[in-house]
């Protein structure tokens, strides 16, 4: 039986339990995505196109395993005379499937999903997080073409790689977009191939390297009520417009002209709210479109920044915990590395939609609450055994995924305190010991 039809035949109807995965991922939105991207079986095969998208998730699920083990592993070759399939087979059938479809099956599942995971809000807003990360390609001619390489004075980088851009709802870690291309390419470019996805009625944090008024006024400008939120960047110049309390004033950034020759729709002026907040000694300033005083708070705006770090805990999930620290990905071809990532993305966000659905079935508890590494790692070990269990055992297993949260919960976050200090450099040469005579 077939992991994806074995799942199809769960029937479990209560919304805050895990329904199953053939109505999470169900064969008509992949046929759909199939056929939009002119990509279809023209005759029976072994690898059908719709099992090879089970395959490019499996990539990413069990990162161990070579293609060809985890393609027998999740059964998803057609019944023959010889069960076995080449290499070469493998890699033709990818090859036909492209990126495309695997990005279009994430987008229309991520809708759905973050949909239905009825996300916190603060003042009416969902809180998203845009962060950066690299992955490292294999050193083929093909790669090191199209992904390039980072370098420094010295020497270049021993791989070709790739800059991906995210964004992602914070509470529950699930992805909302990606864009990515070679490590040439700047943040702040991939992240505008954010902005027509982004939400409306939301609150994105930014890192202060994604400081741009172009890129924010756009931000805020494409849907309704989009906001942002970043640390002030260091020697900004900005006019202060009035006062809105005692660590709180409206502020006036002036926009360079080279940035609203790129945008005409760029004004020459834009107004942000800058808050200023001592913390363990230190200052930290916050800009913010959010510049109703009266409908945000001053005393929590500060406070949420904090929350962007779930972004950076996200990607480590991705690279430590799902793909095992294995952190050079597989494909030898561009395109074949495109399909691989969204893959990647794919597979996370299957598992942290599970986790938001364990979530729910906890009193209190946030999906960010419930430890990653133990919970999908027993996802993935109940998953995988379902090919082998009767179609009436089935919904049992999926509850049983369920009764086992409450064991995933984490505790609280402890206080910790890394002052920074000034370390000696190493000599560059060891240093001799001076003789020592006794007498």
């Amino acid at each position: 039986m077939e992991l994806s039809e074995a799942l199809a035949r769960t029937s479990i109807n209560r919304p805050t339990e895990f329904t199953n995965l053939g109505e999470l991922l169900c064969p008509e939105l992949i046929q759909n995505c199939l056929q939009s991207n002119g990509v279809a079986t023209l005759r029976k095969r072994k690898l059908p196109m719709e099992s090879m998208i089970w395959a490019v998730i499996g990539m990413a699920l069990f990162r161990g395993e070579s293609v060809r083990q985890l393609i027998n592993k999740l059964d998803i070759i057609l019944p023959n005379k010889v069960d076995y399939v080449a290499r070469s087979a493998v890699t033709q059938a990818r090859k036909k499937l492209g990126s495309d479809v695997v990005k279009d099956i994430f987008r229309q599942t991520q809708k759905r999903w973050n949909m239905l995971a009825e996300h916190p809000q603060w003042c009416g807003l969902n809180l998203y997080g845009v962060d950066g990360v690299v992955w490292r390609t294999p050193d083929t001619p093909e790669n090191d073409s199209a992904f390039s390489r980072t370098s420094n004075q010295s020497s270049n980088a021993s791989y070709p790689q790739v800059r991906m851009v995210c964004l992602m709802e914070l509470s529950s870690h699930l992805l909302v977009d990606s864009s990515f291309g070679s490590v040439a390419e700047n943040e702040m470019a991939l992240a505008a191939n954010l902005i027509n996805n982004t939400p409306d009625n939301s609150l994105t944090l930014f890192d202060r390297g994604f400081y741009s008024l172009g890129l924010l006024h756009d931000w805020s400008q494409a849907g309704s009520n989009r906001h942002w939120l970043m640390p002030l960047k260091k020697n900004t110049q900005y006019e202060v417009v009035r006062s809105l309390g005692r660590q709180d004033k409206l502020i006036r950034l002036t926009t360079t002209p080279q940035s609203r020759k790129k945008r005409p729709d760029l004004p020459e002026f834009m107004e942000a709210r800058l808050l200023t907040k001592t913390v363990k000694g230190k200052t930290l300033q916050i800009i913010t479109s959010l510049t109703e005083p009266m409908r945000y708070p001053s005393g929590e705006i500060v406070d949420l920044y904090a929350h962007r770090w779930e972004i950076e805990l996200g990607y480590r999930e991705m690279k430590q915990y799902m793909l095992e620290t294995r952190f050079t990905l597989r494909s030898q071809l561009p395109e074949l590395i495109r399909q691989e990532l969204w893959g990647v993305l794919l597979a996370y966000n299957l598992l942290r939609y599970k986790m938001v659905l364990m979530a729910h079935s906890l009193k209190g508890v946030f999906p960010n609450q419930l430890s990653f590494r133990e919970a999908s790692s027993h996802i993935i070990f109940k998953l995988s055994q379902l090919p082998s269990i009767s179609p009436g055992n089935i919904p049992k297993v999926i509850f049983d995924i369920e009764k086992n949260a409450k064991q995933f919960v984490l505790e609280g976050k402890r206080e910790r305190s890394y002052p920074r200090v000034l370390k000696c450099s190493k000599d560059r040469y060891p240093i001799k010991k001076k003789a020592v005579h006794v007498k």
